[in-house]
């Protein structure tokens, strides 16, 4: 029998929070060296990026779904063209920040139907917060939701959290944005906010949480003029889109889609219709 959305958003649930596991067994030991590697990109890799991987594999591996993780085997486009559904995983989206011990990297997991991301989940094992949503029913947020959690149901996972956004979760207009190293374009762009609205609010935190804050309603847009990857946006995207939001490439032209034979993305704006500024 085919599983639904429900059944696959449970999966991917159990799977960030076993990976939310592997992660904190090294993040809170004191002695733990992270074995920190450098990527051809320069990016750091982490035993925990590893780690992470192999445990939401487990969890992934065993339906006839394609994987493509940032961590796992990139296979060529030619054959990637060929899937119309795959999951598109980050098993520790912000490998800087875990390094750094702030606490502001998530786990992303996102599945995609023809180039279009359908659920997403995003766990912060640290906050012990996650994120879900299933395109066209709805997305939640989940506080205290413990790395120890094993999910058996879907009953059991639409018991816990509540939807999002919620209305008047901050006042005046907040932009989500780094407040010491904004590209022209980000200052560009927060200028033309500011005729419109006035004062503008910026906040800023690290990994998929950007695109969270405007999912949730504690911001109104998150600009991003500077390079990501599929995997770093597929499950906040998923999200968005379930709480009622868009990603849109800068000109509003169409929104990001996945799978893509080049799987940089490129420059894209979270926000709702109303706030579209061009």
């Amino acid at each position: 029998m085919e599983r639904t959305k429900k059944d696959l958003v449970l999966i991917a649930v159990n799977a960030a929070l076993s990976a939310g596991r592997s992660i904190m067994e090294i993040y809170e030991d004191p002695a733990a060296d992270f074995n920190i590697e450098k990527k051809a990109d320069n990016s750091p890799l982490t035993i925990a990026d590893k780690k992470s991987n192999e445990s939401i594999m487990r969890f992934l591996s065993t339906m006839d779904i394609p994987v493509l993780s940032e961590e796992g085997k990139h296979l060529p486009y030619t054959e990637r063209k060929n899937w119309n559904r795959l999951w598109i995983v980050d098993p520790l989206d912000g490998t800087k920040e875990f390094i750094k011990r702030n606490g502001e990297f998530t786990v992303n997991i996102a599945l995609v139907e023809n180039g279009s991301p359908v659920l997403g989940v995003i766990y912060v094992p640290v906050q012990k917060v996650m994120y879900w949503g299933i395109v066209g029913e709805g997305a939640v947020k989940i506080e205290n939701i413990g790395l120890e959690t094993v999910l058996g149901s879907f009953g059991e996972l639409a018991a816990l959290g509540y939807s999002i956004p919620v209305a008047e979760k901050h006042n005046g207009f907040v932009a989500v944005a780094s407040r010491s190293h904004m590209s022209d374009e980000t200052v560009e762009f927060i200028d033309r906010l500011r005729e419109r609205y006035g004062d503008v609010e910026l906040v800023s935190k690290g990994s998929s949480l950007k695109i969270c804050l405007v999912a949730e309603g504690t911001a109104d847009v998150y600009p991003r003029f500077a390079p990501t990857m599929e995997w770093d946006t597929a499950a906040g995207h998923a999200i968005a889109c379930a709480a009622g939001f868009e990603v849109w490439q800068t000109d509003y032209s169409a929104p990001l889609t996945y799978n893509k034979e080049d799987l940089l993305n490129p420059w894209f704006i979270v926000s709702g219709e109303i706030n579209k500024i061009q």
